[in-house]
């Protein structure tokens, strides 16, 4: 008859495990998003689509950062992970300001010298599939990370989320570049996306302030 402690022990490292399941999973997708959208966004010089993709690889370190934290419970214990957090948060936080200045620096360039872009049906696609396989990712994350009470997790999740947010502003203003062609579609939907990210980022440094 196996004993309560052990039944519990069982049963969350099934949970890590498909917590395993679903980083690795976020790679792959995260892996083809940046590369997609970077190279599409430098092709129709869409300072938006190509934040985008650099969004993607900064969610690509953390998921990458879970995945070790995951690993560190499952050798070492949960108290080993608690640090591995704190400063996964912190550091990605960090990314996300310094890519919302980026964008409004590159915003304000293009407003001042009437530079526009050029409409991208790869940037538009891989947006467009971004929004589902997001909401996908964060649902699921969400899910885990109350069970597992891992705050990276559910800060993961929370950057899954904002992945979507932003692609939904990238195919507006890639859907608003066909329909009007103003030059300055690009540089309002890039400050756009500097505010989302500047939002992200406080959430994330906040809550590892709250924790100490």
């Amino acid at each position: 008859m196996s004993q309560p402690g052990t039944d519990i022990a069982g049963e969350r490292i099934a949970l890590v495990q498909q917590a395993f399941e679903l980083e690795y999973l976020t790679l792959g997708w995260l892996a083809v998003e940046a590369v997609v959208a970077i190279v599409s966004g430098l092709a129709a010089k869409s300072l938006a689509l190509t934040a985008f993709g650099i969004d993607s690889l900064i969610e690509l370190a953390s998921a990458t950062v879970v995945l070790w934290r995951l690993t560190i419970e499952l050798r070492q214990g949960e108290a080993f992970a608690e640090d591995i957090e704190k400063a996964a948060a912190r550091a990605g936080a960090l990314l996300l300001f310094a890519l919302a200045a980026y964008l409004v620096a590159g915003a304000a360039w293009k407003l001042a010298t009437r530079h526009g872009a050029e409409f991208s049906f790869l940037g538009l696609t891989i947006s467009a599939l971004a929004i589902p396989v997001m909401l996908y990712l964060s649902r699921r994350k969400l899910q885990l990370a109350e069970a597992l009470g891992s705050r990276a997790l559910r800060t993961d999740a929370m950057e899954s989320l904002a992945c979507g947010a932003l692609a939904i502003v990238v195919i507006v203003a890639l859907l608003a570049q066909i329909a009007i062609g103003a030059w300055w579609v690009d540089a309002l939907a890039s400050l756009t996306l500097a505010w989302l990210l500047i939002r992200e980022g406080r959430e994330a440094w906040e809550s590892e302030a709250d924790e100490d």
